[in-house]
């Protein structure tokens, strides 16, 4: 692999030993998948945040380095909101433990927006390297923005924040990044919601596998287009897929699809994923919210109060930006949080079932916080918490 003379000086632990590891795992990383060189990148996003899955031995690790991030660096959604933690329910232990990891990542110079959707708060644009963690912030940063950052672990994406750079395989070349199987999607999706596009996504992921899709036969706005990627990359393991007209280097390449397999998605496919099973909470914000989900939530909870939990969570960027819309919200009972989610938060391990709107928490609660989960569009998500 080419290093420059300053990436050398790093090896040679002319800036300190933990710049001079970062480095050491970004090489052998880089080795590991043929990569030539390291590209600099614009921005890092850093999984790894919350305490209930990194414990002990990972937050030893964190408190253990000495270095600050070269590049704006995000941190992913942890396991409580910050401020509001005793009146979510957190446990005063996991509370201590979380703030720890907290402030070993601010004093590594990483950014505590905590969340999952690090587009709605920094600019990104088309070909952009990046080095970007979460598996449903990778996918619409790949797709939606035509950006290009691989699936990082956590660590290897703290490393590419620390040394500014990451190995140029995978995703950062253009060879990696053209279709590999064609969804022609066979139902009338005019009036489809996010959830419904999420369900597609559910269903796609376990089709394609790592695969790249390129879809055919919907129109999908960015919202939908978040939650058919957080899907695909929770039921598979989809980091870049295509729609025909609709993303951008869809629009701007015209892929040669001939001899690709092609895999038909029938209505009946998605409305099976639709169930009626009695929940015990409601959750939204997996991906966290957008301004135009909170917007939607607020609009249809007008003049209706909560009579079950009812958990928004979107980024505090967008809540502080939208602070009206969140306090109309939040005059019905429901609760909107910041910098945690139903995924990663003990919070909602309580819960038998839990109602969703997205395909991404119908794929990851059962499984990381133990309870069945039931999705539903926007609409039934709030008529089932007011009922």
């Amino acid at each position: 692999m080419h290093l420059d003379p300053l990436d050398e000086q790093i090896l040679a632990g002319e800036q300190g030993e933990t710049r001079q590891k970062m480095l050491e795992l970004l090489v052998a990383l880089g080795k590991v998948f043929g990569a030539e060189r390291l590209v600099p990148i614009k921005s890092a996003q850093v999984s790894g945040a919350s305490y209930k899955t990194i414990g002990k031995y990972g937050l030893a690790w964190l408190v253990s380095l000495d270095a600050k991030a070269v590049v704006p660096a995000v941190l992913n959604p942890i396991g409580m909101p910050r401020g509001r933690w005793q009146e979510m329910g957190v446990d005063p232990g996991f509370a201590e433990n979380q703030n720890a990891v907290v402030a070993a990542y601010e004093q590594l110079g990483i950014r505590l927006d905590c969340t999952c959707t690090p587009y709605y708060l920094y600019e990104t644009r088309l070909g952009d390297h990046l080095a970007w963690s979460e598996s449903s912030a990778v996918c619409y940063a790949n797709s939606v923005i035509g950006a290009r950052t691989n699936r990082e672990g956590g660590p290897s994406a703290l490393a590419a924040a620390l040394i500014g750079k990451t190995p140029c395989y995978g995703f950062h070349l253009s060879k990696n990044r053209l279709p590999r199987i064609v969804i022609d999607v066979h139902a009338d999706t005019k009036h489809w919601s996010i959830a419904d596009y999420g369900a597609l996504g559910y269903h796609a992921g376990k089709l394609v596998g790592n695969r790249i899709p390129y879809f055919r036969g919907i129109s999908p706005a960015p919202d939908q287009l978040k939650a058919i990627g957080a899907a695909m990359a929770a039921t598979g393991a989809v980091a870049l897929y295509h729609v025909e007209d609709v993303t951008p280097e869809a629009k701007i390449n015209h892929y040669d699809l001939a001899g690709l397999e092609i895999i038909p998605v029938e209505s009946a496919d998605i409305a099976r994923l639709f169930t009626e099973i009695p929940v015990e909470a409601v959750a939204v914000g997996c991906p966290h919210c957008s301004p135009a989900e909170l917007g939607e939530i607020a609009r249809l909870l007008a003049g209706k109060t909560v009579t079950k939990p009812f958990y928004i969570f979107a980024s505090q960027g967008v809540i502080d930006q939208n602070r009206q819309v969140v306090e109309t919200i939040e005059r019905t009972g429901a609760r909107v949080y910041a910098d945690t989610c139903m995924v990663v938060s003990p919070v909602m391990e309580k819960y038998s079932a839990i109602m969703v709107n997205s395909g991404k928490a119908l794929a990851y609660v059962p499984d990381m916080c133990g309870a069945l989960a039931r999705i539903g569009t926007i609409e039934d998500c709030v008529n089932v918490a007011t009922e």
